[in-house]
């Protein structure tokens, strides 16, 4: 399959449950295999990723909800919960100021260049596991959980919280994707 293919078939699942197609050893090999390929500036390796399956996708879930005090509906938190997983992403901020210190001139920069190198890292992810047949989407949040996944998953306070993709097995299909007029987002000029 092609890249493009690959990138065609990524959705956003909404509908997911605990039965994964595939072995959960497959999802972490993909995990790792993305974060290894996905490039970065500066060689920087600053994204992190925790992949909590079982008893861990449970409490995150439940963390979650707790954490916004009720303020979020049960039943969506539910529909998160009943994955058979979510990764979670982040970056390591002690990286990003330790090549803030080594070129000042772009000091500015690394924050967003680990932004964008994690949203590299989402998006290869997800393309990847809806390969496997595994649906997926992707939830912001943060910062309200931060402190309870840090705690969750004893994490160093330096990894900063980006996004929570809950996966699993599909459910059902999204609606189909209208088609756009792409030549209001892409001008080619010569």
């Amino acid at each position: 399959m092609g890249i493009l293919e690959s990138i065609g078939k990524r959705r956003t699942y909404y509908q997911i449950n605990k039965e994964l197609p595939v072995a959960a050893e497959k999802i972490r090999e993909v995990v790792e295999q993305a974060t290894e390929l996905t490039p970065d500036a500066f060689n920087m390796k600053s994204a992190r990723v925790v992949v909590a399956l079982g008893v861990k996708q449970d409490a995150l879930w439940d963390a979650v909800y707790d954490a916004f005090g009720g303020k979020v509906a049960r039943e969506k938190i539910d529909g998160f919960k009943a994955g058979a997983g979510t990764v979670l992403y982040f970056y390591d901020e002690e990286v990003v100021k330790n090549l803030q210190g080594q070129f000042p001139m772009y000091a500015e920069n690394f924050p967003i260049w680990a932004q964008q190198a994690n949203g590299m890292l989402q998006f290869a992810i997800w393309t990847a596991l809806r390969d496997l047949d595994v649906g997926a989407n992707i939830q912001h949040y943060n910062p309200v959980i931060d402190k309870a996944v840090q705690n969750l998953f004893d994490l160093p306070a330096s990894w900063k919280l980006i996004a929570q993709m809950p996966f699993g097995g599909i459910v059902a299909e999204p609606e189909p994707k209208e088609k756009e007029d792409i030549a209001i987002r892409v001008k080619v000029q010569a």
